[in-house]
């Protein structure tokens, strides 16, 4: 039998592969990525689209950390678009339509070419697990790798199947095998494999379809970038318009005749789909007033005519699809290139994992992505890069590397993964997010750069970039705060034109600019010194500066929330502790949380419990103090 040795080995070349792969070899540990073929690294199997409401900050924060994505979004973007930019900083969020083979082709150039990071093409079979700790796996071909650390990033293949109206195959992808025996392995190790499905929608030949019916959606004039290491999107980089059509009557008469022959209503998908972004059938049937539903078209890239019609996802036959294709307003005519399906694939319970994606089962095993009961890119991505690091620093003897959920969108996602679980395909928005006001898009460098230095993935120049912007934002911020200006300055006139009052009596620059009506661009002038700030970072000044008093107030309720963070819960705990019932007590143990912080956060827990809790662990802290 043929043996390598690697210190790290991720398991599947897509958005977490990828991220985990890159991860732990820059930090340098020997690390190979296993997926069934190099061709498929870094694939965008379903929209080619990268961020959006809430994954935007994912990106973000993952580039903050050293991650690649935000930079393989800037390099391929092809349209980049600011959501709810009406509705503020806290909830804005970037998003961009890629060109769907530059990205990939983008994404296995960076793993091909990065230092300490093979490529095996070929399928795993089997875990080797010994006394509760992975030392390797084998692949169909006969290979066995020694490791003392695997991440599993299975994505949609762990025993995959393709629904397409009545029809089912074995399969990750369209084309693409499931793995199969690895799921088998999975379960035989003891964990619980649960099925969560998701699905695609039919591609479209752009040639044939009627964009004079549609309405044309261009991309923001001065794109903002993903990755704080990109200066600006060049002006040379070609952008395209997405365009936005809708459903009609005749498309849901044409759903409702064939609704029978859909897998998920004639009972043959039983599989959890996804909420926030449903079939067609689903939303026809869980919104039957709704007279049309939107269809964005988004094009594949600059090199092909294919287009991915965002919001008709089905598993319907596809003679069904193609009516139902040809019932849409500049559709009537149009080509499928191939059909949409349905997928299930498998999922192990994320509740199965600590906070630093290692399974509480066997130790130096790690998973990421939809394995974990996620949907999207990005949320795969950020779980990708968070167990490569714990990877790297399980190897080293480091203690893992955790978000709160105070400071990152990662690690909100990871906590409610870990504490909660999910019975549904879980995917990240800002309303999950209690501290939004702090933990922004914009200052995801701020926040977390320091960790990806710290951790070998960015820079000392990346960083110095990050900490030399920051003192420039608060060096203003203060200036602003300090510098007064007077009634008959000049500042009147400006304040007039733009409908709002004169000054009445000397005000600081903070103040004026804290009115709605009032932008940094107006006060400018009168600051006393010229600065040549880019839109973004005005944008930082102006929020810091007009959010002033609720930004304190999240902080000071942060601080009331790290306080519960900060009282650690011993491993191996027994929580046979008089007062908290017996069904807590089997939650607590069954979960293991590691700060009263998340023994809070678990599902059914009392603040009663938590109290009693809290007495318990002083007690025992004051008795080994003794």
């Amino acid at each position: 039998m043929n043996r390598l040795e690697f210190q790290c080995v991720v398991i599947g070349g897509g958005h977490a592969g990828v991220e985990a792969a890159l991860a732990a070899s820059r930090m340098g540990l020997k690390t190979a990525m296993v997926t069934l073929s190099a061709d498929t690294i870094g694939q965008m199997s379903c929209n080619p689209a990268i961020g959006g409401v809430g994954k935007g900050q994912l990106v973000k924060e993952i580039d903050a950390l050293g991650g690649e994505m935000g930079l393989a979004a800037d390099r391929t973007g092809i349209q980049f678009r600011q959501l709810n930019a009406s509705k503020g900083e806290a909830v804005r969020s970037s998003r961009c339509q890629s060109d769907r083979k530059r990205y990939k082709l983008y994404m296995q150039h960076v793993v091909c070419s990065q230092e300490n990071l093979a490529v095996v093409a070929d399928e795993v079979s089997e875990l080797i697990v010994r006394a509760g700790r992975i030392e390797g796996l084998k692949t169909a071909t006969g290979l066995e790798i020694l490791t003392p650390t695997v991440v599993v990033t299975a994505g949609t293949f762990l025993n995959g199947r393709i629904h397409m109206g009545p029809q089912i195959t074995s399969g990750g992808r369209i084309g693409e095998p499931a793995s199969v025996r690895l799921a088998d392995n999975i379960r035989d190790l003891g964990f619980e494999v649960l099925f969560f499905k998701t699905g695609t929608p039919p591609r479209l030949d752009g040639t044939t379809i009627d964009f004079s019916q549609l309405e044309s959606q261009y991309s923001d004039d001065r794109p903002i970038p993903f990755s704080f290491r990109t200066l600006e999107i060049p002006q040379d980089q070609k952008l395209v318009p997405c365009h936005i059509t809708h459903t009609t009557e005749q498309t849901h008469d044409i759903i409702r005749a064939n609704m029978h022959r859909s897998p998920m209503y004639s009972g043959q998908i039983t599989a959890t789909g996804v909420r926030y972004c449903p079939s067609i059938e689903d939303k026809i049937k869980r919104f039957a007033d709704k007279k049309s539903h939107h269809v964005f078209l988004e094009p594949d890239g600059l090199d092909t005519d294919e287009y991915y019609p965002n919001g008709i996802s089905t598993g319907l036959p596809a003679d069904v699809q193609e009516a139902m294709v040809h019932s849409i307003p500049g559709l009537e005519k149009t080509r499928m290139t191939r059909p949409g399906y349905s997928i299930e694939h498998g999922v192990i319970p994320p509740t199965e994992l600590r906070p630093s994606l290692e399974t509480k089962k066997v130790r130096g095993l790690f998973l990421a992505g939809q394995i974990n009961g996620t949907t999207g890119y990005e949320e795969a991505a950020a779980q990708g890069l968070v167990a490569g690091i714990n990877a790297g620093l399980k190897v080293r003897g480091e203690p893992p590397f955790i978000l709160g959920r105070q400071e990152s969108y990662i690690g909100v996602l990871i906590d409610d993964l870990t504490t909660k679980g999910t019975d549904e395909p879980y995917r990240m928005f800002t309303s999950r997010v209690e501290y939004r006001l702090i933990i922004r898009e914009d200052n995801a460098d701020r926040r977390l750069a320091q960790y990806g230095y710290r951790l070998g993935l960015l820079s000392g120049a990346d960083y110095e970039k990050v900490v030399t912007k920051y003192k420039a934002i608060d060096a203003e911020v203060a200036h602003l705060r300090q510098t007064r200006v007077h009634p008959g300055s000049g500042l009147d006139d400006i304040l007039k034109k733009n409908n709002s009052s004169p000054l009445k009596q000397p005000m600081t620059l903070s103040a004026v600019l804290k009115r709605p009506e009032v932008n940094y661009q107006m006060i400018a002038p009168f600051d006393g010194t010229l600065k040549d700030f880019p839109p973004h970072v005005i944008a930082q000044v102006e929020y810091e500066i007009k959010y002033e008093g609720f930004i304190e107030r999240q902080i000071k309720s942060v601080e009331r929330f790290r306080h519960l963070e900060n009282i650690k819960i011993p491993a191996g705990m027994d929580y046979n502790i008089s007062g908290i019932s017996a069904e807590i007590q089997q939650k607590l143990k069954r979960f293991s949380p590691l700060t009263l912080g998340q023994a809070n956060r678990i599902p059914g827990v009392t603040p009663a419990a938590i109290t009693i809790l809290m007495i318990y662990l002083k007690k025992l802290s004051l008795e080994r103090r003794s």
